[in-house]
């Protein structure tokens, strides 16, 4: 006979908030952003971590939040894209984005800005775009515009 899992309390914090949620432990990351916490802007692309249109920061670190069950985020801090305005004004990378036509569709915009801004936060990789946006695809462009929007917010720094 196997036992059953149930549902566990998990507390984490998300965008500056504490959340304490009961859910079951496997659940993924993504789908408690979004229909349990109403954050829809971190997306799902693929379900497999290849594409990267649900990249958060977990713990300041970049990861795919569809491949993240929600067990291993108790305590953590996590920071999707909403996360990144402050005081309901964008970040430098969301105002480059929409000033430079980054976004086609919107699905790979979400994490394009959590992956390029992570790596504008690091300085030692800030001269290779292509290397900080390697783990997200877009469909929609050739990525010019993308990489024209990540440059323009590198040098408004």
């Amino acid at each position: 006979m196997t036992e059953q899992v149930t549902e566990q309390e998990i507390s984490f914090t998300v965008n500056g908030e504490k959340k304490k949620i009961v859910v079951h432990p496997m659940k993924r990351l993504l789908d408690v952003l979004r229909d349990e916490l109403g954050l829809t802007g971190t997306k799902e692309g693929c379900g497999e971590g290849e594409c990267g249109a649900c990249s958060i920061w977990l713990d300041g670190e970049l990861a795919n939040s569809c491949m993240v069950p929600v067990c291993q985020v108790e305590g953590s801090k996590i920071t999707t894209i909403e996360g990144l305005s402050e005081d309901a004004r964008m970040s430098t990378m969301q105002e480059a984005f929409k000033e430079r036509g980054g976004t086609q569709c919107g699905m790979c915009t979400p994490g394009m800005i959590m992956s390029a801004t992570y790596y504008l936060e690091h300085p030692e990789h800030a001269d290779n775009i292509r290397e900080a946006l390697a783990g997200n695809q877009c469909r929609c462009t050739g990525y010019k515009k993308i990489i024209d929007s990540v440059k323009e917010a590198f040098q408004n720094l």
